[in-house]
């Protein structure tokens, strides 16, 4: 009986691992806001990663997080590191391009608690009196990735945070 039970246990495993590996190799998670603010006054609040900061939903998961800003205050080469709890991790991100008003593209490598490196890109269309402001990422799905994504939903889980984090610059820029 107990032989059967760790069979089916087995066959079930190696199921979820050989539907797992099939799953999409790379992922997209994108938001949208409208600001009624000129891009040109957008644009600095991202491009600028300790003004990116002030309303960045990641940067306050842990309170007692090291943070370290390197390079050019903002634009291209500008980077910020830190290390934190688990909540937080380790990681870094850099702007690896800035064309203002109207694209800002950035690398993001996260060291802990789970390695990825992704791509970060906002770009900044004008729309009448207003902004439209998206924020994408995007990268490799590992296979622990494609595991983990059977039981979590990435889409809603970091585009949750991304709402958030839009809502936070739509507040600052709309002052």
């Amino acid at each position: 009986m107990l032989a059967n039970i760790a069979i089916a246990a087995a066959v079930l495993v190696a199921c979820v691992l050989i539907y797992a590996a099939t799953r999409q190799g790379t992922f997209r998670v994108a938001r949208s806001v409208s600001i009624m603010a000129a891009p040109e006054k957008v644009f600095p609040l991202i491009n600028d990663l300790q003004g990116f900061n002030r309303w960045n939903p990641f940067y306050g998961l842990d309170p007692a997080a090291k943070f370290t800003y390197r390079g050019p205050d903002s634009g291209k080469g500008a980077a910020h590191e830190w290390d934190g709890n688990n909540k937080a991790g380790k990681g870094r991100i850099e702007i690896t391009e800035s064309s203002p008003p109207s694209k800002i593209l950035m690398k993001l490598d996260i060291l802990k608690p789970m390695e990825c490196h992704n791509r970060v890109a906002f770009t900044l269309v004008p729309v009448g009196n207003a902004t439209e402001v998206t924020w994408v990422m995007s990268g490799e799905n590992s296979f622990i990735g494609k595991v983990m994504s059977l039981c979590f939903n990435m889409d809603k889980m970091v585009g949750g945070e991304f709402e958030k984090g839009l809502a936070a610059l739509k507040a600052i820029a709309e002052k």
